[in-house]
């Protein structure tokens, strides 16, 4: 659920994430054709979770050509899939094409390709950036046009402007081929790729969801044995897709209960803070409980939702079931911690009361809210109600303006940079070879069952996650610098080789995922660090500078944090 190379997002939220090195020209041991299936989060859409369709946590299939074939051969592969494989008319696909935007033509060579290979015209819709565009990943770099697909449901067209795109519900997108053929600059020009790239993303639910004719992805057995069990545990009666408070609560609660689960069991630890992805852990499990609470549901309850969700996922990914154990612990005591932030944010409200009272706008300031909600975790809807329970309204627009600016200042702990290791700069790039210095420095000084959980890179500085108890003693930080400055002064030279994943096990090489292609990159710095990585890196350790540990602290129960430079 991390990405490995892409500091610019706390989770992976495509199947294009682990791939930014390669499709930027780094050679991938599989080769320049790819598929995959990859575990995805995005919180960007949150609000919309609850609907028919979006998801925090959902599956994405792609195929991938790294320069190798383009914009015919991707479409004429899609089609085949689509027709052939899952046996859905062309007549029932709806497809996008990039309109052309700012100097940019409209991509007609798509169009010709889709009418050739048999979509009616009338189904077929140009539109601008901001539907058919994706990227750079950075502020810079590989970019293009791209042609969606779209399905529909038995939900009613909007209106005689509906069109793929619209979030009526009648138009599901299910497939995006994303064409990178230009380069984005720094002055904001576009230029042709010498080696244009595919990336498409399919989304497993949606796919799921329109083949059984269903019009909500929670019809799906991915969703049905959740929320059967949400029933039990509430005493209500789920209403399927009936677009009332009750239903969207059973569809968040699904919908989160997932998304906790794989990030608890995700092969990076990742346990509920008040930073970075730890902070994404802790909202969506008090969301969860919020809705619960809505419900009727007492007590802890997700642990027993979990379980389900295990029991799901199971046989696609067993490895998940050895973090059983620790799912169900960091949930006892996540929903045991709100309990206590819901018992001293009443108590504090209580506190403001007679003020509040006082005041003759009978209003709740935005930056009392918001404290409520930051220092003591009181969900602004649980402020609303107490509000209202003595004849008072919150300003909700106050406390969104707080929020907003709380969100701008944390961004940099929580990992979204411009560029980064993104970009492939010369100064990224010296810093995460820098990491495999470190990784190796650490296990050295502290043992050999540390191990990475992390990282993030710019231009100024590392931050790199592991797994340990406690805070690191003075003399502990000054030997590991001592090592990685002392590598670093013997010059080593940085050689990558592509070999098997089982012959790189052999040779004892460091991963910090599970998860690999059965070829892989080996990067070996003289005799003292061997790992498995996509690199990019230096071609020798002297080009580095002076390496300097500037903090070290905690990052989430039993990890810790290191922000180190390079002088």
């Amino acid at each position: 659920m991390v990405p490995e190379n892409d500091p610019t997002v706390l989770f992976t939220t495509a199947g294009m994430h682990p791939l930014v090195p390669y499709l930027l020209g780094e050679p991938h041991g599989a080769g320049k054709r790819l598929v995959s299936v990859q575990k995805c989060i995005r919180t960007g859409d949150i609000d919309s979770v609850g609907d028919t369709s979006h998801l925090t946590f959902f599956e994405m299939l792609g195929n991938w050509s790294l320069g190798d074939y383009f914009k015919e051969e991707a479409l004429t592969l899609s089609t085949s899939f689509i027709k052939d494989e899952l046996g859905i008319p062309l007549s029932q696909l709806y497809v996008t094409i990039f309109a052309g935007e700012d100097g940019i033509p409209r991509d007609d060579e798509a169009e010709a390709i889709w009418l050739k290979l048999g979509v009616p015209a009338q189904n077929i819709y140009a539109l601008g950036k901001a539907d058919n565009w994706w990227g750079p990943a950075g502020s810079t770099g590989p970019c293009g046009p791209d042609s969606e697909m779209f399905l529909t449901t038995t939900i009613p067209a909007c209106g005689p402007d509906c069109r793929p795109g619209c979030s009526c519900g009648h138009f599901i997108e299910i497939w995006n081929d994303v064409f990178m053929q230009y380069n984005k600059d720094e002055n904001g020009g576009y230029s042709p790729l010498a080696k244009p790239n595919i990336d498409t993303g399919m989304g497993v639910e949606r796919m799921v969801m329109l083949l059984n004719g269903y019009n909500s992805v929670y019809e799906t057995e991915l969703f049905t044995p959740i929320l059967a069990k949400i029933e039990e545990l509430s005493g209500q009666k789920y209403g399927g897709t009936n677009d009332n408070e009750l239903g969207r609560a059973f569809r968040i609660i699904a919908d989160h209960s997932r998304t906790i689960t794989i990030m608890l069991a995700d092969e990076v630890d990742i346990k509920p803070s008040n930073v970075g992805r730890g902070y994404i852990l802790r909202r969506l499990i008090r969301r969860t409980v919020r809705m619960g609470r809505k419900l009727g549901i007492e007590g802890a309850f997700i642990a027993q939702l979990s379980d389900i969700v295990l029991n799901i996922f199971q046989d696609i990914y067993p490895e998940m079931l050895a973090k059983r154990e620790v799912i169900q612990h960091e949930l006892k005591i996540e929903e045991e911690l709100f309990g206590k932030a819901l018992l001293q944010g009443e108590k504090e409200f209580a506190k403001l009361l007679p003020n509040l009272l006082k005041n003759p706008n009978k209003i709740l300031a935005g930056r009392v809210a918001f404290r409520l909600y930051d220092t003591f975790g009181f969900p602004l809807e649980l402020t609303e109600e107490l509000a209202a329970e003595h004849g008072l309204s919150v300003d909700v627009a106050g406390f969104n303006e707080a929020f907003a600016k709380h969100q701008e200042s944390s961004k940099g702990e929580g990992g979204s940079f411009k560029g980064g290791l993104a970009d492939n700069s010369e100064q990224t790039t010296k810093y995460h070879t820098a990491t495999h210095l470190l990784n190796e420095a650490l296990r050295r000084v502290l043992g050999n069952e540390v191990a990475q959980q992390g990282s993030n890179i710019t231009a100024e500085r590392l931050r790199f996650d592991f797994n340990f108890e406690r805070a690191l003693t003075n003399d502990e930080i000054t030997a590991i610098e001592k090592i990685v400055n002392e590598q670093i002064a013997a010059n080593h030279p940085v050689v990558m080789t592509i070999m098997s994943l089982e012959e790189a096990k052999k040779l004892g090489a460091q991963a910090q995922f599970n998860n690999y292609e059965e070829q892989v990159k080996v990067y070996k710095i003289g005799d003292f660090s061997l790992e498995l990585c996509g690199g990019p890196h230096v071609e020798a350790t002297g080009r580095l500078g002076v390496f300097k540990i500037t903090k070290e602290q905690s990052s989430a129960r039993g990890i810790r944090r290191i922000r180190a430079a390079l002088e």
